[in-house]
């Protein structure tokens, strides 16, 4: 259930991500909701993974998947650049994030 969460909590932090996207191009009502309901329910998520999972780890997978998943967002849809060095920063980010869990 823990890992649930957490998947739930990353995947809410990227759409809060797409909506700050959106809020800072236009700023309405339907962005603002998005962005800030993106982020407020991916805090709620993680929080409530505290209770299956250690912080440490829980924080750490939230952070890394939230950030790739950011990224490639916006690399995909967005036309952001999508150079060498940022596709091994993001292998490099995956590899942290599963040393890390492996080793806990």
């Amino acid at each position: 259930m823990g890992w649930i969460l957490v998947l739930l909590a990353a995947f809410s932090e990227i759409v809060g991500v797409v909506g700050l996207r959106f809020y800072s191009q236009e700023k309405n009502i339907r962005n603002l909701l998005i962005y800030l309901g993106g982020f407020g329910l991916s805090f709620v998520l993680l929080y409530a993974s505290f209770n299956y999972l250690q912080l440490s780890i829980a924080y750490v997978v939230w952070v890394g998947i939230g950030t790739v998943g950011a990224v490639l967002v916006n690399i995909i849809f967005f036309g952001e650049s999508k150079n060498l060095t940022r596709i091994i920063s993001i292998i490099a980010i995956i590899i942290g994030v599963a040393g890390l869990k492996a080793v806990s």
